[in-house]
C-alpha cells in the first residue's frame, strides 16, 4: 500500500473511485480538478498493486485556524483494512502542518461505518444539517476535532512506540 499526494494525473482514477461510491451525488470532474489545483486544498491518494483504491481531500486556507474535510473513499473491496483511517490521519498531518487548530467534517446520517471512525479519533458531533445530501434527502452530521489534542495524543503515542487507535473502521464518507 502507497500513500501519496494526489496529482492531476489521478483525476481520472479518483472520479472512478467518486462515481462507484457516491452515484447520486458524485462531484464533477471540473470541480475535482478545481480541488487538486487549488492552494487551499491538498489531496492524498492510496495505490495497491498499481491501482488507486482510495483518496481524501482536506481544504485548509494557509494561515487559517480550521479546514475541512472534504471527503474521503475508498474503493468498496478495499474496505475495513485501515486505510481510510490512514488517509484521515495523512490529512489531520497535513493540517497541523498549515497551523490549523479545528478541523470540520459532514458525514452522511446514513454512515455508521464513517462516523465511527471519526469517533474514534477525536471527532464530536456538532450540529446537524437536515437533508444536506440531495438528491437523497439525507442529513449531514457536522462534526468537529480539537486538531491540536489530536496531534498531541498522536505524539505521545509515537514516542512511546504504542498506537492509539484501531485500524478497522474506516467506510466511504
Amino acid at each position: 500500500m502507497t500513500t501519496r499526494p494526489a496529482t492531476l494525473a489521478d483525476l481520472d482514477g479518483i472520479m472512478a473511485l467518486e462515481h462507484a461510491s457516491f452515484p447520486t451525488d458524485a462531484w464533477s470532474a471540473a470541480m475535482m480538478r478545481e480541488e487538486l489545483a487549488s492552494p487551499h486544498g491538498w489531496y492524498v491518494v492510496v495505490e495497491e498493486a498499481g491501482r488507486l483504491i482510495g483518496y481524501a481531500g482536506l481544504r485548509a486556507v494557509r494561515g487559517a485556524r480550521d479546514a475541512d474535510v472534504q471527503t474521503i473513499t475508498i474503493a468498496e473491496a478495499a474496505r475495513g483494512r485501515g486505510r481510510g483511517r490512514a488517509l484521515l490521519t495523512a490529512l489531520l498531518d497535513e493540517a497541523g502542518r498549515r497551523g490549523v487548530h479545528d478541523v470540520f467534517l459532514e458525514v452522511r446520517a446514513d454512515n455508521p461505518v464513517a462516523q465511527a471512525l471519526y469517533a474514534s479519533e477525536g471527532f464530536v458531533e456538532v450540529g446537524r444539517r437536515p437533508r444536506y445530501y440531495q438528491p437523497d434527502d439525507v442529513d449531514a452530521i457536522v462534526m468537529q476535532l480539537d486538531l491540536r489534542g489530536w496531534l498531541s495524543r498522536h505524539a505521545e503515542g509515537a514516542a512511546s512506540g504504542s498506537a492509539d487507535t484501531p485500524t478497522t473502521g474506516e467506510g466511504w464518507c
